[in-house]
């Protein structure tokens, strides 16, 4: 069955077709829900969440984009729901944000260690943090899904780099004992 086909079938609840699709895309959606949630559990839970949503949206993709791009965005949106309301973005004045760069060495540095660490980080700057310099939104963007002000954005932006490049550090020298 093409992926047009499974669309349609869909669209009319059937889980045979909700099946293919969740086979399909699980495994993509999983490791973006992981970047936004606090631990594996959690990443599940948004997973499933993101999935109820998608097919009870379905019928609202027009086809405009690709399937994968809008389940995506479905995604970051569920994980980013239990955070928009728990209030974890402290709001601040645009003066007070300095710009920290974040420079690696991929050499010293493993991808699974900078992964452990950038989950390590508290929600509100993990967030900001993985929209930013993962998925490539900009400030305005962030902003408006999180529901913060750009400048709010930015200096969990800042902060984040500031507290992943001491967590660095720590690691190159070997002093990684001390946690966020």
């Amino acid at each position: 069955m093409s992926l047009e086909q499974l669309i349609e079938s869909c669209k009319k609840n059937d889980a045979k077709a909700q099946s293919q699709i969740y086979k399909l895309y699980a495994s993509k959606l999983f490791s973006l829900c992981l970047k936004y949630s606090r631990n594996y559990a959690e990443a599940e839970d948004n997973l499933q969440d993101a999935f109820l949503t998608i097919f009870g949206k379905i019928s609202q993709y027009q086809g405009k984009g690709s399937l994968e791009g809008w389940m995506k965005r479905i995604a970051i949106n569920t994980a980013l729901q239990r955070y928009r309301s728990a209030g974890v973005f402290d709001i601040v004045n645009e003066g007070q944000i300095e710009d920290v760069s974040l420079e690696i060495d991929e050499e010293q540095i493993s991808l699974d260690f900078l992964l452990g660490i950038i989950q390590q980080l508290p929600d509100r700057y993990r967030l900001v943090f993985n929209l930013y310099v993962l998925d490539g939104y900009s400030h305005k963007e962030i902003a408006k899904m999180l529901e913060i002000s750009t400048g709010t954005s930015k200096s969990n932006l800042a902060r984040a780099r500031l507290i992943l490049k001491e967590k660095i550090e720590m690691h190159k020298t070997g002093s990684n004992s001390q946690s966020l």
